[in-house]
Order: C-alpha cells, then sequence, then structure tokens
C-alpha cells in the first residue's frame, strides 16, 4: 500500500539532492579604441566583463593593454564586410580575399590588439554567411589558439560549419544590449540577458560603451539576482550550446524595430521584454526538480503504486 509519509521524505529527499545551477552571463563591450572616457569606466566594472577593440582604432593598444592589466578578457573586433552597402573600414574582410590576405589581416590585427584571447566580427553579414570565407578564417584562427565569438549579425552565420575540423570554437552572442541608446531598452535588453541565463544555462550580451550603456551596466550589475554568475565568454567555449528559440514567458509580440545604430545597422529580430523580478531562485528550483531524472522517475513510481 503507498504510504503518503514516504512520499513526502522521498520529495524532501528529491529537493535537498537537487542543484540549483546558476546561469551564466557574459557580456562583451565592443567598438573599445575610441572612446578612452567611457571604456576607462568599463575597465572599472567587475574583471568578467570582457572588452573587444577595433584594432585600427587610435587607442587600440592603450585599451587592450589596460583590459588586461586590470583582469579583462580582450577579444579583436574584427571588421568584417556586410550586405549593406556603405563604405569599409581599412583591412575590412571580405569573402572574395585570398586564404593570404586574410591571413595578413589577422596578424596584423593580432599585434595591434595585444593579449586577444578570441575574437569577434564588427558588422559582418555577408563575409559570416559565406561559408568559403569563414572557412578561410577559421584555418587562420587554428594557428593563433583564438576562439570565435559569432556576434550573429545575420541568422545563417557559417561560422561553427566552417569551424568543422579546426581547433577553433565557436560561441554565439544572444543579445544586443544596446541596439537604441533608450536607457529603458537598454535595462530591458539587459533583463532579456539575464533571464535567457536562468532559462538556458548561459547568454551573451553584446553592448557598446555609450553613456547610456555604461549607465545602465553601473546600476544593474551590483543587482544581478543570485542564481546569475558573470563569466568571461572563454568560461563558456565548453558549456553546451543551448540554442532555444521558445519565447521567455513574459516576451511580448514584437514591436515595429527601431531604427538601428551606425554600429550595427544590418537587421536582427528584436523583441520586447518585461520587467522582472530581481531573483526567481525558487523557480529555478522547481524546474531543476521537474526536469530531473529523479523526478520522473519517481512520477512513474507514484502512477503504479496509485494503479495498484
Amino acid at each position: 500500500m503507498f504510504q503518503p509519509r514516504k512520499l513526502s521524505g522521498l520529495l524532501v529527499a528529491l529537493l535537498l539532492s537537487s542543484p540549483v545551477y546558476a546561469g551564466k552571463l557574459s557580456i562583451v563591450i565592443d567598438d573599445f579604441g575610441y572612446r578612452p572616457a567611457q571604456e576607462n569606466q568599463v575597465l572599472q566594472m567587475p574583471a568578467a566583463i570582457s572588452v573587444a577593440v577595433l584594432p585600427n582604432a587610435p587607442h587600440a593598444r592603450e585599451m587592450a593593454t589596460k583590459a588586461h592589466q586590470r583582469g579583462h578578457e580582450v577579444l579583436i573586433h574584427l571588421p568584417m564586410a556586410p550586405l549593406s552597402k556603405q563604405p569599409l573600414e581599412k583591412d575590412t574582410l571580405r569573402p572574395d580575399m585570398s586564404a593570404e590576405e586574410i591571413a595578413r589581416i589577422i596578424r596584423d590585427a593580432a599585434a595591434d590588439v595585444p593579449f586577444a584571447v578570441g575574437l569577434n566580427n564588427h558588422m559582418g553579414s555577408a563575409m559570416t554567411s559565406s561559408l568559403p570565407g569563414m572557412q578561410k578564417v577559421m584555418q587562420v584562427l587554428d594557428h593563433y589558439n583564438f576562439y570565435f565569438l559569432d556576434s550573429m549579425t545575420i541568422g545563417n552565420s557559417q561560422s561553427t560549419r566552417a569551424a568543422a575540423g579546426t581547433s577553433v570554437k565557436v560561441i554565439k552572442r544572444r543579445v544586443f544590449l544596446d541596439d537604441t541608446q533608450n536607457e529603458a531598452d537598454i535595462r530591458k535588453q539587459f533583463t532579456r540577458a539575464v533571464r535567457l541565463a536562468q532559462r538556458d544555462g548561459s547568454a551573451i550580451a553584446i553592448g557598446h560603451p555609450h553613456p547610456a550603456t555604461v549607465r545602465v551596466l553601473q546600476q544593474m550589475l551590483p543587482t544581478l539576482p543570485a542564481d546569475i554568475t558573470l563569466v568571461r565568454p572563454s568560461q563558456l567555449l565548453n558549456e553546451p550550446q543551448r540554442v532555444n528559440n521558445t519565447p521567455l514567458p513574459s516576451e511580448n509580440k514584437p514591436q515595429p524595430v527601431k531604427p538601428l545604430n551606425p554600429f550595427h545597422p544590418e537587421g536582427i529580430c528584436r523583441v520586447k521584454v518585461a520587467p522582472v523580478p530581481a531573483t526567481r531562485a525558487l523557480d529555478v528550483v522547481s524546474e531543476s526538480i521537474s526536469n530531473s531524472p529523479l523526478w520522473q522517475d519517481l512520477k512513474k513510481k507514484l502512477s503504479v503504486k496509485f494503479s495498484e
């Protein structure tokens, strides 16, 4: 006969034995090297905040060195050709470039951005959607032990396919913090990044050293939920890359897209999200229990018991 006390004891044991995994949130600030005033404010934030430095920026070497000295992870923010027609920056990677030219540009960028351990794309929808072009990039990166952070400026990026056969590890951006420089919008995007990390285990958010972004980060980083851990991108290289496109529970229907900022002129799907409570640790416990193999096994046993 089934005994309720046994059920209660099993539930307590299950609750105590079910780990609550902290969500891992990585924040990368792109376009370093042009705005020392704002960039120095970013470097005063927790060391887990990482920076991506434009190799041809006037303060590239200075800011990369300073970031490294203060414990921040440094990436090369390498210009790549967009689909949109616009003037290209010096040494922008294009799909039609030879392997030798791509190797030269990456070599020069590595010299201009000391202490870099990874590389991400500045713009780049035309380049990252080209499998032959990205294969040439990955073959070069393989010699530098760099990882590749895909900014995902286009949905059909070929970075993962292109890295096959190399030692290059690819991770992907989930949220852009500041497609607008409205602080309320940036807060919503920050909150969305936090909720994605809580739901999926990890998330990468990319922002820029705009005054509004700096202010929002200064305000919101100290109030991160207890179940969120700030990490460097390199700490996610061995994490499973969960691509869950299911909308978050509180997300509204898509709103009209606002004009993009000049740093990311290419189309990306954006959604609005309502503010959420500061912590949802109890929700995480509940989700961890309901999804655990032990709970599923217990439900099967209970079903057998009650059917007897």
